[in-house]
């Protein structure tokens, strides 16, 4: 489910201070990449018009090396930050590790140890169910939208009944794809050497069993389903509104900084670079993703341990990376989870593995640094051409009206 409630804010034609240009700009169905849900990434896809109406082969180049250059970055991202968020989890749900790897150092070790006794493959386990699930969030958007009417879509001249709408859409989607979604999280954190590893299919099996014992566990200590549906709606719809508020503020504000220094004077009506249409997307999904992830990562600890409960997951030994670990737990649901972690680990409890998240997100914020640098060099590249483009038609102009003005003297 991709970040779409403000997704035409900050690209409204109606929006005063945005010239032709801008307007042309058109968001693209989002690539859906995200690994929760929430926070999706959206290259837009800019239609730069011309006097012929016909775009020049300069602007084509632009436009299919800007989509390329964050096509890359985002399936760059995603596939570099798997592993982070396989030692997250593995380090939240285990409960009775000393280490909490608050920072990214302490994790170095435990890495090391993991990749050199498990294979170098190792930490990127289940990142399979995780697209699986993705599909499954797809798939039922698109049929419940269709079934019960609600927007898939909202903009800022929506009305509140339209947001009610989209929100409930969103909640019933991540209901639904709860049992999936508990699925693919013990397929990352269990360890391969304690266990099989599982099928490609493996989720949605396990994800139509849990359907099937819906109101029955089929362990004494598993919760049921139910239970944890409506906790799992209230965390991923955090996220995914406020991974949206975020997107939106820094889309926009870029967009005005960009609007204004256009309308400095002697720029006239100068056509966007290919670094002012996509970056500023690349840039608002980094800071929705990173702010929803800290805000609600007290609530994931939570829910994590709350999945993982009775379904005899033994994971990674995080404390050093050697051996394997049973996670055995009686919570009796999410207060009395909560309590627990407070009362026996204090408030770092419900921030174990944060250093997993910050090791992410700094893999995140090098791969924009270098999709900045491309864009900077790309944008520069294309302004040079068309500038030897003009130099050479300026050349052969001048050139025939000398020839013009022979003919007539002739």
């Amino acid at each position: 489910m991709g970040t779409r409630v403000m997704s035409e804010f900050s690209h409204d034609s109606s929006s005063p201070g945005l010239n032709e240009n801008e307007n042309a700009v058109r968001i693209r169905r989002d690539l859906n990449l995200g690994f929760d849900g929430e926070s999706t990434p959206r290259i837009p896809v800019q239609t730069p018009p011309s006097s012929n109406g016909i775009q020049s082969h300069t602007d084509q180049v632009q436009k299919l090396a800007g989509l390329s250059i964050g096509f890359c970055s985002i399936f760059a991202e995603q596939l570099l930050s798997h592993p982070c968020i396989v030692l997250r989890r593995q380090c939240q749900v285990h409960h009775g590790g000393s280490w909490h790897h608050l920072t990214p150092i302490s994790l170095v070790q435990i890495v090391i140890n993991i990749q050199r006794t498990q294979g170098g493959l190792v930490l990127w386990k289940g990142l399979g169910g995780v697209y699986i699930v993705k599909g499954i969030g797809i798939v039922s958007e698109s049929l419940l939208s269709e079934v019960t009417t609600f927007p898939r879509e909202v903009s800022r001249r929506s009305t509140l009944k339209k947001y009610g709408g989209h929100l409930l859409l969103k909640s019933l989607v991540f209901a639904l794809s709860t049992p999936f979604y508990t699925a693919s999280l013990i397929e990352t954190v269990q360890s391969d050497i304690a266990s099989e590893r599982p099928g490609v299919f493996d989720v949605l099996f396990e994800g139509v069993a849990r359907i099937g014992s819906w109101g029955v566990p089929r362990t004494s200590r598993q919760l049921p389903i139910w239970q944890l549906a409506l906790p799992t709606v209230v965390l991923r719809l955090s996220h995914y509104v406020v991974s949206s508020i975020a997107q939106f503020t820094v889309t926009s504000t870029m967009q005005l900084e960009q609007q204004e220094m256009r309308d400095q004077p002697g720029q006239g009506n100068k056509e966007p670079s290919s670094y002012e249409v996509y970056f500023p997307e690349l840039l608002a999904s980094f800071t929705g993703g990173i702010m929803a992830d800290i805000i609600t990562f007290p609530l994931e600890t939570v829910l994590h341990r709350l999945y993982v409960q009775g379904t005899r997951t033994i994971i990674d030994n995080t404390d050093s990376g050697l051996g394997v670990v049973p996670i055995i737990t009686g919570y009796e649901g999410f207060v009395d989870c909560f309590r627990g972690i407070l009362a026996e680990e204090g408030i770092p409890g419900f921030y174990r593995g944060f250093g997993a998240l910050a090791l992410q997100y700094g893999i995140h914020a090098i791969i924009l640094r270098m999709a900045m640098f491309l864009f900077d060099k790309l944008s520069k590249e294309v302004r040079r051409r068309q500038e030897l483009q003009r130099q050479s038609k300026g050349s052969s102009s001048y050139r025939d009206l000398k020839l013009a003005e022979r003919g007539d003297a002739l």
